[in-house]
């Protein structure tokens, strides 16, 4: 029996563009903030397969569309999720993400998908993803401490 071959990508949703908007905040939450709630996996996965589309036409949408591209985890608190998809096509993705610049949703916010870790398992992309997130947390109350400290 042949294995199938997968990759999980995970992802995370950044919000540049705010920066500055909230004064009473650290940087590191403004970047960080979380993604509405009217984005969904669905949704999500219609907005890749279109930006994949648009960007690798016919050849691209056949890629990827071969069933495996899916997302197995989404959080908008923390504005990440893992998707799966094949071997042979993770770059496509990863590169229809790099080009997409809103969230795939009705009047959707600008943003940056940053492709932060890759994996062949689902367990390695979750370890990243917790260790991420306690760094993030660490790094919002140190900044939070800091602001304190200069007044």
């Amino acid at each position: 029996m042949v294995r199938i071959k997968e990759r999980y990508l995970l992802v995370k949703i950044l919000y540049p563009n705010e920066l500055g908007s909230h004064s009473d905040l650290p940087d590191v939450v403004v970047i960080n903030q979380p993604t509405t709630d009217q984005l969904n996996p669905a949704g999500l996965l219609r907005g890749i397969r279109a930006e994949v589309a648009n960007l690798f036409g016919d050849y691209g949408s056949g890629t990827v569309d071969g069933g495996s591209l899916a997302v197995k985890y989404f959080s908008p608190a923390t504005s990440t999720f893992i998707l799966r998809t094949s071997r042979s096509s993770y770059r496509l993705v990863w590169a229809a993400l790099a080009f997409m610049s809103t969230v795939p949703v009705k009047n959707g916010k600008p943003c940056i998908f940053r492709v932060v870790h890759v994996s062949g398992t689902m367990r390695k992309v979750e370890e990243e993803a917790i260790r991420r997130a306690r760094n993030l947390i660490f790094a919002a109350e140190n900044e939070q401490k800091e602001r304190h400290r200069n007044g």
